[in-house]
Protein backbone atom coordinates (compact mmCIF):
# COMPACT_ATOMS: atom_id res chain seq x y z
CA UNK A 1 0.00 0.00 0.00
CA UNK A 2 1.16 3.78 -0.76
CA UNK A 3 0.95 5.20 2.65
CA UNK A 4 1.84 8.96 3.46
CA UNK A 5 2.95 9.65 6.96
CA UNK A 6 2.89 13.19 8.14
CA UNK A 7 4.65 14.42 11.26
CA UNK A 8 7.04 11.48 10.02
CA UNK A 9 10.29 13.39 10.92
CA UNK A 10 9.67 13.12 14.35
CA UNK A 11 9.57 10.62 17.32
CA UNK A 12 6.79 8.86 16.64
CA UNK A 13 5.85 8.94 13.37
CA UNK A 14 9.57 7.97 12.14
CA UNK A 15 9.00 5.06 14.04
CA UNK A 16 5.78 4.11 12.46
CA UNK A 17 7.23 4.96 9.02
CA UNK A 18 10.33 2.74 9.56
CA UNK A 19 8.09 -0.22 10.65
CA UNK A 20 5.75 0.78 7.43
CA UNK A 21 8.76 0.21 4.78
CA UNK A 22 10.01 -3.16 7.07
CA UNK A 23 6.24 -4.52 6.17
CA UNK A 24 6.42 -3.86 2.36
CA UNK A 25 4.41 -0.45 2.14
CA UNK A 26 5.80 2.50 0.10
CA UNK A 27 5.73 5.19 2.56
CA UNK A 28 6.01 9.38 1.92
CA UNK A 29 6.85 11.25 4.81
CA UNK A 30 5.73 15.00 5.13
CA UNK A 31 7.14 16.95 7.50
CA UNK A 32 8.10 21.11 7.61
CA UNK A 33 11.03 19.81 10.36
CA UNK A 34 9.99 22.52 12.87
CA UNK A 35 10.66 19.92 15.52
CA UNK A 36 11.39 16.92 13.33
CA UNK A 37 14.69 15.84 11.89
CA UNK A 38 15.26 14.68 8.42
CA UNK A 39 17.64 12.01 9.49
CA UNK A 40 15.32 10.48 11.18
CA UNK A 41 13.31 9.36 8.17
CA UNK A 42 13.61 5.94 7.88
CA UNK A 43 15.87 4.32 4.89
CA UNK A 44 13.46 3.57 1.79
CA UNK A 45 10.73 6.12 2.75
CA UNK A 46 10.58 9.55 0.20
CA UNK A 47 10.51 12.50 2.13
CA UNK A 48 8.74 15.85 1.67
CA UNK A 49 9.42 18.98 3.27
CA UNK A 50 6.98 21.22 3.88
CA UNK A 51 3.31 21.96 5.48
CA UNK A 52 0.22 20.60 5.29
CA UNK A 53 -1.63 22.99 4.21
CA UNK A 54 1.09 23.82 1.43
CA UNK A 55 1.69 20.75 0.01
CA UNK A 56 -0.76 18.05 1.05
CA UNK A 57 -2.94 18.10 -1.84
CA UNK A 58 0.33 17.45 -3.93
CA UNK A 59 1.89 14.68 -2.20
CA UNK A 60 -1.65 12.79 -1.91
CA UNK A 61 -2.15 13.12 -5.88
CA UNK A 62 1.22 10.82 -6.38
CA UNK A 63 -1.02 7.57 -5.47
CA UNK A 64 -1.09 7.90 -2.10
CA UNK A 65 -3.95 5.38 -0.74
CA UNK A 66 -4.24 5.71 3.08
CA UNK A 67 -2.84 8.80 5.49
CA UNK A 68 -1.34 7.88 9.05
CA UNK A 69 -1.07 11.34 10.48
CA UNK A 70 1.09 12.19 13.49
CA UNK A 71 1.92 16.42 12.76
CA UNK A 72 0.60 18.44 15.48
CA UNK A 73 2.10 20.82 17.83
CA UNK A 74 2.49 18.94 21.62
CA UNK A 75 3.43 20.52 24.63
CA UNK A 76 0.65 21.26 27.18
CA UNK A 77 2.42 24.43 28.47
CA UNK A 78 3.18 25.76 25.28
CA UNK A 79 -0.55 25.10 24.07
CA UNK A 80 -1.62 27.69 27.21
CA UNK A 81 0.67 30.73 26.08
CA UNK A 82 -0.38 30.16 22.76
CA UNK A 83 -3.34 28.77 22.00
CA UNK A 84 -3.88 29.84 18.61
CA UNK A 85 -0.79 28.45 17.40
CA UNK A 86 -2.42 24.87 18.44
CA UNK A 87 -5.34 25.07 17.58
CA UNK A 88 -3.92 26.70 13.48
CA UNK A 89 -1.31 24.05 13.28
CA UNK A 90 -3.54 21.33 14.93
CA UNK A 91 -6.86 20.97 13.63
CA UNK A 92 -6.65 23.88 10.86
CA UNK A 93 -4.17 21.66 9.30
CA UNK A 94 -5.62 18.42 10.22
CA UNK A 95 -8.80 19.94 8.07
CA UNK A 96 -6.61 21.10 5.20
CA UNK A 97 -5.25 17.38 5.17
CA UNK A 98 -8.81 16.32 5.43
CA UNK A 99 -10.15 18.04 2.05
CA UNK A 100 -7.28 17.15 0.23
CA UNK A 101 -8.09 13.62 0.72
CA UNK A 102 -11.63 14.05 0.36
CA UNK A 103 -10.80 15.80 -2.88
CA UNK A 104 -8.06 13.04 -4.17
CA UNK A 105 -11.18 10.17 -2.88
CA UNK A 106 -8.97 9.24 -0.19
CA UNK A 107 -10.64 7.67 2.44
CA UNK A 108 -8.76 5.80 5.06
CA UNK A 109 -6.81 7.92 8.16
CA UNK A 110 -4.85 6.47 11.24
CA UNK A 111 -4.91 9.60 13.77
CA UNK A 112 -2.53 9.94 16.87
CA UNK A 113 -4.48 11.18 18.84
CA UNK A 114 -3.81 11.89 22.78
CA UNK A 115 -5.34 10.52 26.16
CA UNK A 116 -5.23 14.20 27.02
CA UNK A 117 -8.64 14.42 25.72
CA UNK A 118 -9.73 12.81 28.87
CA UNK A 119 -8.25 16.03 30.85
CA UNK A 120 -8.33 14.69 34.55
CA UNK A 121 -10.24 11.52 34.88
CA UNK A 122 -12.64 10.88 37.72
CA UNK A 123 -11.70 6.75 37.49
CA UNK A 124 -8.69 4.51 36.13
CA UNK A 125 -7.73 2.72 33.96
CA UNK A 126 -9.60 5.25 31.45
CA UNK A 127 -11.98 3.65 28.75
CA UNK A 128 -13.17 5.13 25.68
CA UNK A 129 -16.13 5.39 26.75
CA UNK A 130 -15.06 7.90 29.69
CA UNK A 131 -15.49 11.82 29.56
CA UNK A 132 -13.60 13.76 27.59
CA UNK A 133 -12.91 16.98 29.61
CA UNK A 134 -9.59 18.70 28.00
CA UNK A 135 -7.69 20.66 30.30
CA UNK A 136 -5.54 22.57 27.59
CA UNK A 137 -6.03 23.76 24.35
CA UNK A 138 -3.62 21.18 23.41
CA UNK A 139 -6.10 18.38 24.52
CA UNK A 140 -8.86 20.56 23.26
CA UNK A 141 -7.08 20.53 19.82
CA UNK A 142 -6.84 17.21 19.16
CA UNK A 143 -10.82 16.42 20.52
CA UNK A 144 -11.67 18.80 17.90
CA UNK A 145 -9.97 16.32 15.28
CA UNK A 146 -11.47 13.64 16.61
CA UNK A 147 -14.89 14.72 15.89
CA UNK A 148 -14.19 16.17 12.93
CA UNK A 149 -13.04 12.53 11.62
CA UNK A 150 -15.89 11.66 12.90
CA UNK A 151 -18.06 13.75 11.05
CA UNK A 152 -16.27 13.38 7.16
CA UNK A 153 -16.75 9.33 8.32
CA UNK A 154 -20.35 9.90 8.59
CA UNK A 155 -20.61 12.63 5.41
CA UNK A 156 -17.83 11.56 2.98
CA UNK A 157 -17.51 8.02 4.22
CA UNK A 158 -13.88 8.17 5.32
CA UNK A 159 -12.79 5.47 7.70
CA UNK A 160 -10.58 6.60 10.31
CA UNK A 161 -9.09 5.07 13.74
CA UNK A 162 -8.06 7.59 16.67
CA UNK A 163 -5.62 5.76 18.82
CA UNK A 164 -5.47 7.80 22.45
CA UNK A 165 -2.04 7.34 25.08
CA UNK A 166 -0.67 8.92 27.68
CA UNK A 167 3.34 8.30 27.67
CA UNK A 168 5.32 6.91 24.87
CA UNK A 169 9.16 5.89 25.55
CA UNK A 170 12.23 3.90 24.43
CA UNK A 171 14.02 3.89 20.84
CA UNK A 172 13.90 1.75 17.83
CA UNK A 173 16.87 0.64 15.56
CA UNK A 174 16.36 1.61 12.31
CA UNK A 175 17.13 -1.22 9.56
CA UNK A 176 20.50 0.58 8.78
CA UNK A 177 21.74 -0.11 12.75
CA UNK A 178 20.83 3.64 13.85
CA UNK A 179 18.54 4.28 16.61
CA UNK A 180 15.75 6.38 16.77
CA UNK A 181 14.11 7.89 19.77
CA UNK A 182 13.30 11.41 21.62
CA UNK A 183 15.32 14.38 21.20
CA UNK A 184 13.07 17.17 21.73
CA UNK A 185 13.43 20.53 22.64
CA UNK A 186 12.59 21.32 25.15
CA UNK A 187 12.59 17.63 26.41
CA UNK A 188 9.59 17.41 28.41
CA UNK A 189 9.74 13.34 28.70
CA UNK A 190 10.59 11.52 32.00
CA UNK A 191 12.56 9.01 30.82
CA UNK A 192 14.82 10.71 28.63
CA UNK A 193 15.28 13.70 31.40
CA UNK A 194 16.51 11.09 34.13
CA UNK A 195 19.16 9.42 31.31
CA UNK A 196 20.02 12.78 30.86
CA UNK A 197 20.21 13.79 34.39
CA UNK A 198 22.95 10.95 34.15
CA UNK A 199 25.61 11.79 31.26
CA UNK A 200 25.30 15.57 32.51
CA UNK A 201 25.98 14.70 36.05
CA UNK A 202 22.40 16.29 37.08
CA UNK A 203 20.33 15.70 40.20
CA UNK A 204 16.31 14.54 39.34
CA UNK A 205 13.52 16.51 40.65
CA UNK A 206 10.19 14.69 42.02
CA UNK A 207 7.36 16.49 42.25
CA UNK A 208 5.92 15.31 45.49
CA UNK A 209 5.82 11.84 47.01
CA UNK A 210 3.17 12.05 49.48
CA UNK A 211 0.23 10.57 46.88
CA UNK A 212 -1.58 8.16 47.65
CA UNK A 213 0.14 5.46 45.77
CA UNK A 214 2.68 2.66 46.57
CA UNK A 215 5.79 4.38 47.47
CA UNK A 216 4.05 7.87 47.04
CA UNK A 217 4.59 9.31 43.66
CA UNK A 218 2.71 9.61 40.70
CA UNK A 219 1.36 6.82 38.71
CA UNK A 220 1.54 7.27 35.38
CA UNK A 221 1.00 4.95 31.98
CA UNK A 222 3.60 4.46 29.66
CA UNK A 223 3.81 2.18 26.52
CA UNK A 224 7.07 1.71 24.75
CA UNK A 225 7.07 3.25 21.23
CA UNK A 226 7.72 -0.16 19.12
CA UNK A 227 4.74 -1.58 20.39
CA UNK A 228 2.75 1.90 19.89
CA UNK A 229 3.51 1.08 16.34
CA UNK A 230 2.19 -1.82 16.24
CA UNK A 231 -0.81 -0.52 17.08
CA UNK A 232 -0.77 1.90 13.85
CA UNK A 233 0.17 -0.85 11.65
CA UNK A 234 -2.82 -2.89 13.44
CA UNK A 235 -5.13 -0.07 13.05
CA UNK A 236 -4.82 0.65 9.30
CA UNK A 237 -5.91 -2.89 8.09
CA UNK A 238 -9.46 -2.05 10.89
CA UNK A 239 -10.15 1.28 8.70
CA UNK A 240 -14.20 0.69 7.65
CA UNK A 241 -15.44 3.40 5.46
CA UNK A 242 -18.46 5.31 7.53
CA UNK A 243 -16.72 4.39 10.47
CA UNK A 244 -14.52 5.92 13.50
CA UNK A 245 -13.22 4.14 15.72
CA UNK A 246 -11.33 5.00 19.01
CA UNK A 247 -8.83 3.13 21.15
CA UNK A 248 -6.93 3.89 23.96
CA UNK A 249 -3.37 2.34 24.26
CA UNK A 250 -1.72 1.57 27.70
CA UNK A 251 0.24 -1.01 29.80
CA UNK A 252 -2.74 -1.44 32.09
CA UNK A 253 -1.13 -0.70 35.50
CA UNK A 254 1.33 2.16 35.16
CA UNK A 255 4.74 3.17 36.94
CA UNK A 256 5.82 5.45 39.79
CA UNK A 257 8.14 8.15 39.08
CA UNK A 258 10.05 5.75 41.72
CA UNK A 259 10.06 2.82 39.69
CA UNK A 260 11.21 4.53 36.56
CA UNK A 261 14.50 6.19 38.13
CA UNK A 262 15.01 2.74 39.88
CA UNK A 263 14.80 1.11 36.49
CA UNK A 264 16.53 3.92 34.38
CA UNK A 265 19.34 3.25 37.94
CA UNK A 266 18.93 -0.41 36.57
CA UNK A 267 20.07 0.48 33.08
CA UNK A 268 22.60 2.75 33.21
CA UNK A 269 24.57 1.22 36.09
CA UNK A 270 24.75 4.33 37.89
CA UNK A 271 23.67 6.29 41.02
CA UNK A 272 20.48 8.72 40.04
CA UNK A 273 20.28 11.44 42.76
CA UNK A 274 16.98 12.63 43.58
CA UNK A 275 15.30 15.63 44.98
CA UNK A 276 11.91 15.51 46.42
CA UNK A 277 9.73 18.47 45.72
CA UNK A 278 6.03 19.53 46.27
CA UNK A 279 3.31 18.00 44.01
CA UNK A 280 2.74 20.59 41.20
CA UNK A 281 -1.08 21.76 40.67
CA UNK A 282 -3.28 19.89 38.49
CA UNK A 283 -1.25 16.25 39.22
CA UNK A 284 -3.84 13.43 39.88
CA UNK A 285 -2.26 10.47 41.53
CA UNK A 286 -2.81 8.16 39.15
CA UNK A 287 -3.15 8.01 35.16
CA UNK A 288 -3.42 4.96 33.60
CA UNK A 289 -5.39 4.19 29.84
CA UNK A 290 -7.43 0.60 29.38
CA UNK A 291 -6.59 -1.21 26.38
CA UNK A 292 -9.09 -3.81 26.33
CA UNK A 293 -10.99 -2.58 23.76
CA UNK A 294 -8.31 -2.63 21.41
CA UNK A 295 -7.12 -6.06 22.70
CA UNK A 296 -10.47 -7.57 21.96
CA UNK A 297 -11.16 -5.60 17.85
CA UNK A 298 -7.48 -5.89 17.04
CA UNK A 299 -5.42 -8.78 19.04
CA UNK A 300 -2.73 -5.56 20.41
CA UNK A 301 -1.61 -5.69 23.77
CA UNK A 302 1.73 -3.69 25.15
CA UNK A 303 4.61 -6.60 25.32
CA UNK A 304 7.62 -4.24 26.19
CA UNK A 305 7.88 -3.75 29.74
CA UNK A 306 9.38 -0.70 31.13
CA UNK A 307 12.90 -2.09 31.71
CA UNK A 308 12.85 -2.48 27.67
CA UNK A 309 11.96 1.14 27.54
CA UNK A 310 14.44 2.06 29.68
CA UNK A 311 16.79 0.07 28.52
CA UNK A 312 16.58 0.57 24.88
CA UNK A 313 16.49 4.52 25.41
CA UNK A 314 19.95 4.63 27.14
CA UNK A 315 20.79 2.72 24.08
CA UNK A 316 19.86 5.98 21.99
CA UNK A 317 21.32 8.35 24.37
CA UNK A 318 24.51 7.45 24.28
CA UNK A 319 24.29 6.55 20.43
CA UNK A 320 23.50 9.90 20.08
CA UNK A 321 26.63 11.16 22.47
CA UNK A 322 28.50 9.45 20.27
CA UNK A 323 27.27 11.16 17.34
CA UNK A 324 27.02 14.63 18.30
CA UNK A 325 30.43 14.06 19.62
CA UNK A 326 31.65 13.16 16.10
CA UNK A 327 30.23 16.47 14.88
CA UNK A 328 27.17 15.20 12.84
CA UNK A 329 24.48 15.66 15.24
CA UNK A 330 22.33 12.64 13.75
CA UNK A 331 20.28 15.23 11.89
CA UNK A 332 21.02 14.74 8.00
CA UNK A 333 19.33 12.82 5.77
CA UNK A 334 20.48 9.16 5.51
CA UNK A 335 20.34 8.89 1.41
CA UNK A 336 16.56 8.74 1.62
CA UNK A 337 14.54 9.66 -1.85
CA UNK A 338 14.07 13.33 -1.71
CA UNK A 339 11.24 15.54 -3.48
CA UNK A 340 12.33 18.97 -2.51
CA UNK A 341 10.48 22.07 -2.27
CA UNK A 342 7.19 19.81 -0.76
CA UNK A 343 5.93 19.88 3.10
CA UNK A 344 4.60 18.39 5.92
CA UNK A 345 4.06 19.12 9.56
CA UNK A 346 5.57 19.10 12.63
CA UNK A 347 5.42 15.54 14.62
CA UNK A 348 3.36 14.66 17.59
CA UNK A 349 4.58 13.72 21.20
CA UNK A 350 3.33 12.95 24.29
CA UNK A 351 3.28 15.69 26.63
CA UNK A 352 4.91 15.01 30.13
CA UNK A 353 7.05 16.97 32.50
CA UNK A 354 10.34 15.59 34.46
CA UNK A 355 9.20 13.90 37.40
CA UNK A 356 5.60 12.79 36.24
CA UNK A 357 3.73 13.04 32.98
CA UNK A 358 0.32 13.64 32.12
Amino acid sequence: MRVLVTGGAGYIGSVVAAQLVAAGHEVTVLDDLSTGFAGAVPPGATFVKGTLRDCAAEVLSDGIEAVLHFAAKSLVGESVADPAKYWSNNLGGTLALLDAMREMRIRTIIFSSTAAVYGEPERTPVEETDPTRPTSPYGASKLAVDTALTEFCRLYGFGAVSLRYFNVAGAQQAADGTWLGERHNPETHLIPNVLAAVTEGRRVQIFGDDYPTPDGTCIRDYIHVTDLADAHLRALGACRPGQHSVYNLGNGAGFSVREVIEVCREVTGRDIATDVTGRRAGDPAVLVASSAKIQSDLGWRASRDLRAMAADAWQFTQARGHSLAGGSGGSSPRGMPSRGGLGGSSPRASSERAGQQR
